[in-house]
């Protein structure tokens, strides 16, 4: 299905060279008589490379077949993770540098969503917020218990975020996955 240059909204999929592409900005130009300039950003769904692209006038685009499963992580053995379709029971292995910085918040047993482009799977789409279980972090000093105090603390993955000064160490919290934030302490 062709896509004219003014549906590329923000999130939208295309396919460009082969290559399929999410809208990451948009901004389009309207000029007098000759039409409309649109402006976008452009992230890879194969690579994670992101782009600038103009395009002019009644451009025509391909958009991408891309399909989502929800799948649940089973392990990584170093370079490929391992996941598995819980209904098929069909296993997918991606490269780790697929998964890129996504493995920081993977824990076995999650679930998430695999993108899939002409039957091979490109893209770890995880949840916005995870939840993680502090496994270090200093205690707070007594009378630091302001919520603007920060400190490091390392979570059940490996990864390391700053948390407020009361979080301590086996308290369960979320995580914001987009930009990998403290966002709550999660109620047991």
């Amino acid at each position: 299905m062709a896509l004219s240059i003014t549906n590329l909204k923000k999130g939208v999929l295309f396919q460009l060279d082969g290559v399929p592409y999410r809208v990451v900005e948009y901004n389009q130009k309207v000029m007098g008589r000759g039409g409309s300039i649109v402006n976008v950003r452009i992230k890879s769904l194969i690579d994670g490379k992101v782009l600038e692209k103009t395009f002019k006038g009644n451009e025509q685009l391909e958009s991408a077949d891309v399909s989502n499963q929800t799948v649940q992580y089973l392990y990584s053995d170093g370079g490929s993770f391992f996941f598995m379709n819980e209904e098929s029971f069909e296993q997918f292995e991606i490269a780790a540098d697929l998964v890129g910085d996504s493995a920081g918040y993977l824990k076995e047993g999650d679930k998430v969503t695999l993108q899939f482009f002409e039957d091979k799977a490109i893209n770890v789409e995880l949840p916005k917020n995870v939840p993680l279980k502090v496994t270090y972090t200093e205690d707070a000093v007594k009378g630091d218990t302001s919520s603007t105090i920060t400190k490091d603390a390392t979570l059940e993955t490996g990864i390391t975020i700053r948390v407020p000064a009361y979080i301590k160490q086996g308290d369960l919290i979320s995580v914001d996955t987009s930009n990998g934030s403290y966002r709550e302490r999660v109620k047991l």
